[in-house]
């Protein structure tokens, strides 16, 4: 597959993918006017990536953590998605879970992008409370049983 990518004028650090097994492509942090920016202890930030993607129609990006990232700087990515059809710049939602602030500056990077297939489907509404009651669906037992119903 090739997935076409546009680097705004403000995007001065491409995308690149460390290795060629890699599943993702890292992305950087390309401000338009700051060339640093501090993530405070709690606080979330939505940076820019300087890119545009033309993802395929029945494909996504997601974007997702860096472990370097999680592991030592505690920066984890919010829940982000780059839709089929998008046609605006890739921001990254970053959020510090540690305990000290985190300056991110120009050309770090920041998140990885995924690209994941996504299964078409069609949503039907039933009157019947127990969904699995009708039709063979699953193959699990588990029922209503919700947090920590599997055990330790």
């Amino acid at each position: 597959m090739i997935l076409e990518y546009h680097s705004l004028p403000h995007c001065k650090h491409k995308p690149v993918r460390a290795n060629p097994s890699d599943a993702g492509l890292d992305l950087k942090y390309n401000p338009d006017h700051e060339w640093s920016c501090t993530v405070g202890p709690g606080q979330s930030k939505i940076l820019p990536t300087g890119l545009k993607f033309g993802v395929p129609h029945g494909y996504m990006i997601q974007i997702m953590n860096r472990s370097g990232n999680a592991a030592k700087k505690q920066l984890v990515v919010g829940a982000c998605v780059v839709d089929s059809g998008y046609n605006g710049e890739v921001f990254v939602n970053l959020h510090n879970i540690g305990s000290t602030p985190q300056t991110i500056n120009a050309g770090d990077k920041i998140a990885q992008a995924v690209v994941v297939p996504v299964v078409p489907v069609r949503f039907l509404e039933t009157k019947n409370d127990n969904l699995y009651d009708w039709s063979p669906i699953t193959i699990s037992d588990r029922g209503a049983g919700a947090l920590g119903s599997t055990g330790d």
